[in-house]
């Protein structure tokens, strides 16, 4: 609707000739985006993206779809005749179009508030932790991996859970037979999205998602969260399996976002656009033009020898690979899309190579045009919002990569991350957040899920570093969105504070989209803030979004992969691994070593620091860290249930209780 509606002079006069005109920015303003699609979906009975909403002065809406095309077609009005008729019912009787809108928001409150939140005692996580898992097992591909039909998104929520559900399971003898599929699901699908289109190959980094069942043909666009995600997954995939394959992933996303989504003083970008000038002195843009190949440009480029290794194994031909019905727009003609068709062996013995020499033509191959997509063709435009958000989910996915690979590069990019929020995105005199930074920050206060996926973050970058401002940090924003969103009557939290009297209805949301919800994560944020801590109040409000929430995860879990996960987490409990004594030993730093290897999602680890935030607020660990000053050498205690059990000193044996 952009280029055909907003764009388009015609349209343009009428719009602004009867009403006012707002285009919001949902990314940025997420609590405007929920409630009114919350509306269309309420009132249509489906929702989507270009939203338009009509609504009244005061804010209430009374008519709204997706997308209109500019003129009549198929006995269906167009966005020119709704304008026209829309301003006449305005002109006829204003006060009849006021009253449908409150009813409207009415309407809304009373479906809102009508969900029940009743008692989470007859739940049973372990049958709903199953049933969650039953239903991604059943709709899994298992020929390209995935979930469902095309379109297909990575999904990273739901293979994060099936990550967990495997940990948790693989030695419970009556489901390890479960948890091992569950890991084999997600295995196969993170190599199958890595091989497809969906990844850019010569670019780094991964598209939004696949327009075919296969992984091939993406919608170019890239975003932040999906890369960050991604990373995390790739992170877990290598410490579970110590496959190449996976770390080689994880350190291609970290090239991707540290060189073309990073701002100089820190933090990320959000996103770059799918479609691009194909040249420099080409006056319109096309979908995926930044990345696709034509045959001839690879012999240009590589010569014939090289391009010929390299369109075997990358599936290009002269036609182009990408099938027409995937093509609307006939911008892909002739074009390839590179995906991997064949392995290194297969390409080797068709072209009667070495694999070795297979390898060394790719490498250099993919320099070469790197080197030429960098100069001959304009890239893409950058939205260079800065969300916090976003980027403390890229802080969460760094952190994970560090432990999995152990660069101390890696953490440095996180902890430079969480500096640049702190300094431009973050008050400290009020403990609040901003939403993002564009040019400098904005005047839109932080949402709930820039509290969560932040606390989470600076929770993960503790364990990572031992650095307890950190913990300290997390913990005074814990408790500012305690203060700002909490549902003090019905548990659970709200996405925009009680201050924002923009947003007429303050909703909850627990299903996860391209993201893991703000309740789900502030779940394990509580649950792990009451055990670091001692603050009994925050299990008392982990219980309570479960309670708000129990319609949903006993009617349909599936929808609610992160909020059941958090919920095993509760149920389960944390293994506390408590270090004492000097961080600066190098046999403390073996230990430190073996515990990032450790990849069990209810691993919670506490450096005991004498005189440190922590132990001034958990007795145990003051006990333990008074023990600092007079053990001579690194001592590690696995705590569970409030109990520590005998310090471990052998590195061997530290090895085989984590193992346990």
């Amino acid at each position: 609707m952009e280029h055909e509606s907003f764009e388009n002079e015609n349209v343009a006069n009428i719009m602004n000739k009867y009403y006012i005109n707002i285009k919001v920015d949902r990314e940025e303003n997420p609590g405007v985006d929920k409630l009114y699609m919350t509306y269309i979906q309420l009132s249509s009975g489906h929702g989507g993206w270009p939203m338009s909403v009509f609504l009244t002065p005061d804010l209430n809406p009374f008519f709204g779809a997706s997308y209109f095309p500019p003129e009549d077609q198929y006995g269906r009005p167009g966005f020119k005749t709704l304008l026209k008729r829309i301003a006449q019912l305005w002109r006829a009787d204003p006060e009849k179009v006021k009253s449908s809108g409150e009813n409207m928001i009415q309407q809304m409150k009373a479906y809102i508030q009508a969900k029940p939140a009743s008692s989470s005692n007859s739940l049973d996580p372990v049958n709903i932790a199953s049933e969650t898992y039953h239903h991604f097992k059943d709709s899994f591909d298992p020929v390209y991996g995935g979930f469902g039909p095309a379109p297909k998104f990575p999904t990273p929520v739901q293979i994060q859970f099936l990550i967990d559900y495997y940990i948790y399971n693989r030695q419970e003898a009556d489901v390890s037979v479960d948890a091992q599929k569950s890991l084999d699901m997600v295995l196969f699908t993170l190599k199958k999205i890595a091989a497809g289109g969906i990844h850019d190959h010569i670019g780094n980094g991964f598209h939004r998602y696949s327009t075919d069942k296969k992984w091939h043909v993406p919608h170019f666009e890239k975003m932040l969260y999906d890369q960050a995600q991604l990373l995390s997954l790739y992170s877990s995939a290598y410490r579970l399996t110590g496959e190449d394959t996976f770390a080689d992933v994880a350190r291609d996303i970290i090239l991707y976002v540290s060189r073309d989504l990073h701002h100089e003083s820190g933090g990320f970008y959000s996103a770059e656009d799918a479609d691009s000038l194909p040249l420099h002195n080409a006056t319109k843009k096309l979908e995926g033009a930044f990345c696709v190949w034509e045959l001839s440009e690879l012999r240009d480029i590589l010569g014939l020898v090289d391009s010929h290794v390299f369109a075997i194994h990358y599936g290009c031909n002269e036609e182009g690979n990408v099938n027409p019905s995937q093509d609307p727009h006939k911008e892909l003609s002739h074009k390839n899309v590179l995906y991997k068709s064949k392995s290194i062996e297969e390409t080797a013995k068709i072209t009667g190579m070495t694999p070795t020499e297979v390898q060394t033509i790719l490498d250099a191959s993919k320099s070469k045009l790197w080197a030429y997509r960098s100069k001959a063709r304009p890239k893409p435009h950058r939205d260079e919002k800065i969300i916090t958000s976003w980027n403390s989910l890229m802080i969460t996915g760094l952190v994970n990569a560090y432990e999995a690979l152990q660069d101390e590069n890696i953490i440095n990019l996180a902890i430079e991350t969480a500096e640049f929020i702190y300094r431009e995105l973050y008050d400290p005199s009020s403990c609040t957040l901003l939403r993002s930074f564009c040019s400098g920050p904005s005047n839109i206060e932080g949402f709930v899920d820039d509290y969560s996926n932040l606390i989470q973050a600076l929770l993960y970058l503790y364990e990572a570093t031992f650095d307890e401002r950190w913990i300290e940090w997390a913990f005074a924003l814990q408790e500012k969105q305690n203060e700002l969103f909490y549902d003090n009557e019905e548990g659970g939290y709200f996405n925009v504070t009680m201050n924002d009297k923009s947003i007429l209805v303050r909703m909850k949301e627990e299903q996860d989209g391209a993201e893991p919800s703000a309740n789900a994560v502030t779940l394990r944020n509580l649950i792990r803030l009451s055990s670091v801590l001692e603050i009994s109040s925050y299990l008392t409000k982990a219980q309570g979004i479960i309670r708000s929430f129990t319609l949903s995860l006993s009617k349909f879990p599936f929808a609610v992969p992160a909020l059941v996960d958090a919920f095993m987490l509760l149920t389960k409990g944390f293994k506390e691994i408590v270090l004492v004594g000097e961080p600066t030993d190098p046999r403390m730093r073996t230990f430190t070593e073996i515990v990032s290897q450790v990849s069990k999602p209810n691993k919670l680890v506490i450096m005991a620091k004498h005189g440190g935030f922590i132990s001034s607020k958990n007795s145990i660990i003051k006990q333990l860290a008074v023990c600092e000053s007079t053990v001579h050498e690194p001592a590690a205690y696995i705590c569970e249930n409030f109990a520590c059990g005998l310090p471990i000193y052998d590195v061997e044996q530290f090895k085989q209780t984590l193992n346990k």
